[in-house]
């Protein structure tokens, strides 16, 4: 397959349904001949979206550090694929020649298939083993943390990642009696937790298991990192877009493409060289999901898609 025109076979449908979808295709205002990068490969579906749109001379650069994305690839010579973190976008668009693009997106959501395999322990619906990786070839799990943090950072986890309630409770109280569970299951760390849980349990440990995602990936370093690569990389005219699934995310993404950096000091110092912002605001507000888009899919409820272009 290698023209605008070709059918892409669609993934799986089991696998992941994406968000916003031509929401985010419209965003990056595609150049049939144009470069760009899908940070977020998954199921393939906003990558399909982006190849129909292509001709003979467009590419598309996907990235995915989940082995089990390469189940969904199509055979289309317009796509190279990275099996590697998306902080690394710059050394690999490098690597392949490339030295701008005409746009990135990047859909921050854990994929439906991340969340149903039991096996991934993604989610708190499953008996399965505490591992949260993204990628398995790194060595850190859920379990690790668990068992080897100190009372401190867990509560530092929680409350930054989590914005856990009871944050320091909580922490205190895993450190107390890990020793007496082997915490090597969601249904194992779930019993632990019974007595310290406040309000919905459901949504309290949904709570939890993200800031573990989180840390467990490193992914708020991660897109950081992206973000600043994505920036340097674009031509004056090409868009980024980035989807996001909870306030942490949202909020530095918004901070750095309103100001170019992910902290806004609420006073700039006397002497403080202003830093120069290299990328314009397209969406005022973020575009969230229609409602027959969230009857289809509940998941895509929390989505925010933000755009900025570059000047």
């Amino acid at each position: 397959m290698n023209n605008a025109d070709s059918t892409f076979e669609i993934p799986d449908p089991g696998y992941h349904t994406p968000v916003l979808y031509n929401e985010c295709l419209d965003a990056l205002n595609i150049k049939p001949d144009g470069i760009y990068v899908d940070c977020t490969f998954g199921g393939g579906g906003h990558s399909r979206g982006i190849l129909n749109k292509l001709n003979q001379n467009g590419r598309l650069i996907a990235f995915d550090q989940d082995a089990d994305a390469q189940n969904n690839l199509p055979e289309d010579e317009r796509l190279i694929f990275v099996p590697e973190n998306f902080r690394h976008l710059q050394r690999f668009l490098r690597l392949y020649k490339f030295k701008e693009v005409d746009g990135v997106l990047a859909d921050l959501g854990v994929s439906s298939h991340q969340f149903d395999e039991g096996k991934r322990g993604f989610s708190i619906r499953f008996s399965g083993p505490l591992d949260m990786r993204m990628d398995r070839r790194q060595h850190l799990t859920a379990a690790d943390i668990l068992h080897t943090y100190s009372a401190e950072q867990l509560h530092k986890l929680f409350e930054k990642y989590g914005e856990v309630t009871n944050a320091k409770t909580i922490a205190r109280h895993i450190v107390q009696y890990r020793n007496q569970a082997s915490l090597k299951t969601i249904e194992e760390f779930r019993a632990l937790l019974n007595p310290v849980i406040k309000g919905n349990p459901n949504k309290y440990l949904a709570k939890v298991f993200q800031a573990l995602r989180i840390e467990v990936n490193d992914e708020i370093t991660a897109l950081k990192e992206m973000l600043q690569q994505a920036r340097d990389l674009l031509r004056s005219g090409g868009r980024i877009a980035v989807v996001t699934f909870h306030s942490i995310e949202d909020r530095l993404v918004k901070n750095f493409f309103r100001s170019g950096v992910f902290e806004t000091p609420e006073h700039q110092s006397l002497g403080q060289q202003e830093i120069k912002n290299e990328l314009r605001i397209i969406t005022k507000k973020p575009l969230t999901s229609s409602r027959e888009e969230m009857i289809k899919n509940p998941r895509a409820g929390s989505a925010k898609l933000r755009v900025a272009e570059k000047i």
